[in-house]
């Protein structure tokens, strides 16, 4: 261990949460933020040309290459999952889709207790990230950091594809992200004047000249430093040294539905049964 350093967020992974988070806490000068990412910087010009998100899916240095484990469901084949592993996450290696969660599901949450995440509560916040090419209006904004727009080309068999759909009896959806997701239509993109606009474009590379944030890449957490039941620090390895860092506030997890659950158990958090029986207290 080399010396320990004090910041007062850590936060783990700038991946879509992360950056978000990076950004905002740093925002007021008041609070010094340090940001741990596994993988690079998002230099690789496949990660902002759209169409190189083709190169990415199989991308070994930016891309977990995860697969799930044996699905009972589909005759236990196992199912690749592509997670980014580079400043951005998976916003900097997907397919540049722009799609919200169901109403019905942030109202289920709501329902089953999580205060504050129905869906109208949530709208106010998407609307604010937002920098929409249509225009404002009930579900969109256009002050956000997040540009979102239309794809540029409309090939003949996709409106091919969409007519058929409305001759069938569908309905053809000119927005997945307004008041309703069902019927045929176009997704809009994450991209402004036609590149990749991932969180880490978004909303990083600006805060990143501000003092009081520092991004550490290549920077691997090993597991969460956890005193008399509260979370105070991260442990990390950077190239081949073993590193701490203290939270005078905050350890802020955000690794993803994969890499967070991973983290907490190899911290003790998780189930008990398990984590005994691979010999973690």
């Amino acid at each position: 261990m080399t010396k320990k350093e004090i910041f007062d967020f850590v936060i783990v992974g700038a991946g879509s949460a992360g950056c978000v988070l990076a950004a905002r806490l740093s925002e007021s000068g008041r609070y010094s933020v340090l940001l741990l990412e596994s993988g690079p910087r998002d230099w690789s010009p496949w990660i902002h040309i759209p169409l190189g998100f083709s190169k990415l899916f199989y991308h070994k240095t930016l891309n977990w290459m995860y697969d799930s484990e044996p699905e009972s469901e589909l005759n236990s084949r196992c199912l690749y999952q592509p997670r980014g592993k580079v400043l951005g996450g998976t916003s900097s290696i997907n397919g540049l889709m722009y799609i919200r969660g169901n109403r019905a599901d942030y109202n289920d949450w709501r329902n089953l207790g999580s205060e504050g995440w129905g869906y109208e509560d949530v709208l106010p916040y998407f609307k604010k990230m937002e920098n929409q090419s249509r225009g404002s209006d009930d579900y969109h904004g256009v002050s956000g950091p997040l540009s979102i727009s239309d794809h540029p080309f409309r090939h003949p068999i996709g409106e091919a594809i969409l007519g058929a759909g409305v001759d069938l009896g569908y309905k053809l959806n000119e927005d997945f992200n307004g008041s309703l997701q069902d019927g045929f239509g176009r997704y809009q993109l994450n991209t402004f004047k036609r590149r990749r606009h991932s969180s880490a474009t978004a909303y990083l590379a600006s805060a990143r000249k501000r003092a009081n944030l520092e991004v550490r890449t290549k920077s691997h957490v090993t597991r969460i430093i956890i005193d008399k039941g509260r979370a105070v620090g991260i442990e990390y390895i950077n190239g081949s040294e073993l590193l701490s860092v203290s939270a005078r506030r905050e350890v802020l997890l955000c690794g993803g539905a994969f890499n967070s659950p991973q983290i907490l158990q190899l911290s003790g958090i998780g189930p008990g049964a398990l984590l005994q029986s691979l010999g973690i207290k």
